[in-house]
């Protein structure tokens, strides 16, 4: 059976590729398709968002080769930056130290 983290890494896999393969170039993301991960896995996140052309922007920081796709060790960065964010929302909503 696997573990909780075992688990998350599946589906952070998964869910990659379940958009990925939509525009026919798999294994990568086109802006269409990363736009519609987020509107789907990252509603929340997307409406907390006050810029309308904020996909845009993170397409453009996440495509570190500039060939227009988004590959999953770039995806990886994403989910990891936002992962931090949230992570530090938790320390204050539990009262738990958040310096370093």
């Amino acid at each position: 059976m696997p573990s909780d983290l075992e688990t998350a890494m599946e589906l952070l896999i998964v869910v990659f590729h379940r958009y990925a393969s939509r525009d026919g170039r798999a294994g990568t993301l086109s802006r269409r398709e990363l736009r519609q991960l987020m509107e789907n896995e990252l509603a929340n996140f997307l409406k907390s968002q006050k810029d309308p052309g904020a996909i845009d922007k993170i397409m453009k920081d996440l495509d570190a080769n500039g060939d227009g796709q988004v590959d999953f060790e770039e995806f990886v960065s994403l989910v990891v930056g936002l992962s931090v964010a949230c992570e530090q929302c938790y320390k204050i909503h539990k009262g738990l130290k958040t310096g370093k």
